[in-house]
């Protein structure tokens, strides 16, 4: 400014010199056709500097009122000093923003220089930027130009963005006033570097049995945050594939590694991440689009960005929840595409982002159920990484983080602890919710009870309690947190306050039938023609995630169209089995004859229904109805019904159809099952609260006498399952304990897996 200008001095300047100057400069067009706002939106005061009186006087100034009613002539006499005062406020304001501007090229405190500028955003500001970036070309200083830009322009527009979108966290479905700063309760998870393919084909829950006793000779333990980050001796990381079950936390997990990006805490040598849920980009798959034009679809803030225009971008997109992906993914037959800017089927576009051929230099981040990690071709991931879930010590933090009690988290945490089955599937997350909710309803219930009773003890605990009502198996946890939703559903929405539940037997059925069919094809996520084939109007479906708040919901993405899933695919089983125990008691036939003919298979009995689900639950490769089949067997309890009154009938034979089913258990124990396969008929019978077995092989272990005696095969896989149950942590397992044999070693191969050391 008038530094640069040599000798020459404001006052010494003529007014020509002046416009003409101003005109010369080129300046971009929004700091002279936005004038008439940029007078609204000037600061009221630029420089602590106001004119004297006497400087007034000299000048010609005159009172306010009177000065807006001069003429052209009165004006011109102060032109001089106009002049010299609006230099001085336009220099010091100049300086203080290009100060600004040089800190966040610096990256110094970036985050505050940047936040500050957008959020006292106004056509000022604007102006003193369109300066900076027209300078700045001019002196050939594009890089520095491009890097200012994009921070305040694009940069950090998208991270306010996503960070309004991630720091909350809904536990089940999202209720206005119900959600939680996702910092606050965040719990770390264990995730490890490579994972066992044998997982791959069991059920997710025993997947989640084997995390909780596995123990792999070089599992290399790896933070979120450093998911990117290579050792030196290897090569650049590009693409990583992390796998998890289902609720196991792989989206909370891109929520916090994103959370964490947007402010300023983690990865900020990234410049962009875009998270690209699959479950949205399926609403897309017959439209043609090219890669700016998806991002900017799901991005609007990055609308006008040039992502190859600088080669230092560093952009990361994460392609989240792979298994929902309903696209083909022909890696090997979609043509190769190279343009960022050009049309193409969504197809062809992400294939060739994952293969690198389009974006080479982009990150990609791909999450997954393990059942579908076979569809990225192995030569396009450069890290493997698994989510096991929370360990023990992350479970007990879980509880603690998310109540201020202290005393009620241990409370709760205790009696999950009671029940080997409940502590295994709090690995989940989801789980850890499922279980806090039910138990922390059940334990202010006894309480308010005891306190309405005058009851002596008003500090009674949940294992005091100990009633049939406290859940101590699956079923008994779902069948709870069903009723309670339904109750608050009531409460909420009719006005309804009693302990018997109302239920809406039609609405269930539909969700169930929903819930059963797409089991058997295996899919979580459901779109409006899945709806319809089972009989649910698509524009009544909020009325499901209403009457079963946090099991069902609907998300309208930012794509155009809708998508519905259960919050976990445990409740998913749990409906599915609950839908097949109301079609039997309504139509007299299994659910799984449901395309039989009219009149067909009349009067089955439900033993008849169960034996066919142990059946095709052992028929099946992946086990994917093994969990189905412990919520089937666990609802044919009368005490489990008793909970569901008004919706299942009461079975007067309901001991000798449990007798029935617990002899055809044992009988399928004796064959040739797979490891896997037997020990969740022993999850089944603990739903049915058999413990037979288990207590025979547990005496025989107290006496010593197992390594003299033969062992039936139903026996092995009983000490297989006590083994694998037991609270005792292995360092070692003994094998020369026990009677050596192939068959022995078959049947204990599921606790040598787990043992850190076989002797």
């Amino acid at each position: 400014m008038s530094e640069e200008r040599g000798q020459d001095s404001p006052s010494e300047m003529s007014l020509s010199e002046k416009q003409s100057e101003i005109s010369g400069s080129h300046v971009s067009s929004s700091v002279s056709v936005k004038s008439d706002h940029s007078k609204q939106s000037l600061p009221p005061n630029f420089s602590e500097k106001t004119p004297s009186s006497t400087e007034r006087i000299q000048y010609g100034s005159l009172d306010s009122d009177f000065q807006t009613q001069r003429n052209n002539k009165d004006f011109k006499g102060d032109l001089l000093w106009i002049f010299q005062e609006l230099e001085s406020k336009i220099i010091k304001f100049l300086k203080n923003e290009l100060v600004k501007f040089k800190k966040i090229l610096q990256k110094e405190n970036t985050q505050c220089f940047v936040k500050e500028f957008n959020e006292n955003r106004c056509s000022i500001k604007e102006a003193a930027l369109d300066l900076t970036l027209h300078y700045l070309r001019e002196m050939k200083q594009d890089e520095a130009a491009d890097t200012l830009e994009d921070e305040l322009a694009f940069i950090h527009p998208l991270k306010c963005s996503l960070k309004k979108k991630y720091q909350c966290v809904f536990e089940g479905i999202a209720k206005p006033g119900d959600s939680t700063l996702l910092n606050n309760i965040y719990t770390d998870l264990y995730i490890t570097q490579g994972c066992s393919e044998q997982v791959n084909t069991e059920h997710e829950v025993r997947q989640i049995e084997s995390f909780s006793k596995r123990h792999e000779p070089q599992e290399i333990p790896i933070e979120c945050k450093n998911l990117f980050e290579a050792p030196e001796q290897d090569n650049e990381i590009r693409t990583v594939l992390t796998k998890g079950v289902a609720g196991i936390g792989k989206s909370v997990s891109v929520q916090k590694f994103v959370l964490d990006w947007a402010e300023g805490k983690e990865n900020q040598d990234i410049s962009f991440i875009f998270p690209l849920p699959f479950r949205e980009m399926n609403l897309k798959e017959k439209e043609t689009q090219s890669l700016m034009d998806l991002i900017s679809t799901f991005f609007p803030e990055t609308k006008g960005l040039n992502l190859t225009r600088r080669n230092q971008f560093k952009v990361l997109f994460i392609l989240d929840g792979l298994d929902e992906c309903r696209l083909p993914l022909k890696f090997d037959g979609n043509e190769t595409w190279r343009d960022v800017s050009s049309p193409v089927s969504l197809d062809v576009l992400l294939t060739n982002l994952i293969k690198g051929n389009l974006f080479p230099s982009a990150l990609i981040w791909i999450t997954t159920r393990p059942a579908a990690a076979s569809k990225i071709p192995p030569d396009c991931i450069d890290r493997l990484t698994e989510i096991r879930g929370f360990n023990d010590a992350q479970k007990e933090e879980y509880f603690k983080r998310r109540f201020k009690d202290k005393n009620l988290a241990s409370e709760i945490f205790d009696h999950v602890k009671q029940s080997k089955s409940l502590f295994i599937m709090c690995h989940i997350p989801v789980f850890c919710w499922i279980s806090a909710t039910v138990l922390q309803n059940i334990l202010e219930e006894k309480r308010n009870d005891v306190k309405n009773n005058q009851a002596d003890d008003s500090s009674k605990t949940l294992q005091e309690s100990n009633t049939e009502d406290t859940p101590k198996t699956l079923t008994q946890m779902y069948t709870h947190f069903l009723r309670f939703q339904i109750q608050q559903s009531r409460q909420k929405y009719d006005g309804e306050n009693t302990p018997d539940v109302s239920w809406d037997k039609d609405d269930i059925l539909s969700l169930g039938k929903l819930a059963f069919q797409e089991l058997e094809r295996n899919n979580l996520i459901f779109y409006d023609t899945d709806l319809e084939a089972c009989g649910i109007d698509v524009y009544k479906a909020s009325v499901y995630s209403g009457m079963c708040t946090e099991i069902f919901k609907e998300e309208t993405g930012i794509t155009v169209g809708t998508t519905y899933c259960f919050v976990h695919l445990s409740i998913q089983e749990f409906i599915a089995g609950l839908y097949a125990h109301l079609f039997q008691d309504i139509n007299k036939k299994s659910a799984f004859d449901q395309e039989s003919a009219e009149g067909e298979n009349k009067n089955e009995a439900m033993i008849d229904l169960l034996k066919t689900a142990v059946d095709k639950a052992l028929e099946s490769d992946n086990g994917h109805l093994d969990l189905f089949l412990r919520f089937l067997l666990g609802l044919s309890l009368q005490s489990n019904r008793r909970l569901l009154r008004g919706l299942l009938t009461q079975q007067e034979d309901n001991d000798q159809s449990k007798k029935e089913i617990v002899q055809y258990i044992k009988q399928k124990l004796e064959a040739n099952l797979s490891p896997e396969r037997s020990i969740n008929l022993f999850y089944c019978l603990n739903e049915l609260s058999d413990q037979s077995l288990v207590k025979e092989i547990q005496t025989h272990l107290s006496k010593g006498s197992l390594s003299s005696g033969d062992l039936s095969p139903a026996q092995w896989s009983a000490l297989a399952f006590v083994l694998l149950t037991s609270e005792e942590e292995r360092e070692e397992f003994e094998l020369q304990k026990f009677k050596k044999s192939d068959e022995f070693l078959i049947r204990l191969s599921a606790v040598i897996k787990t043992s850190k050391r076989a002797l």
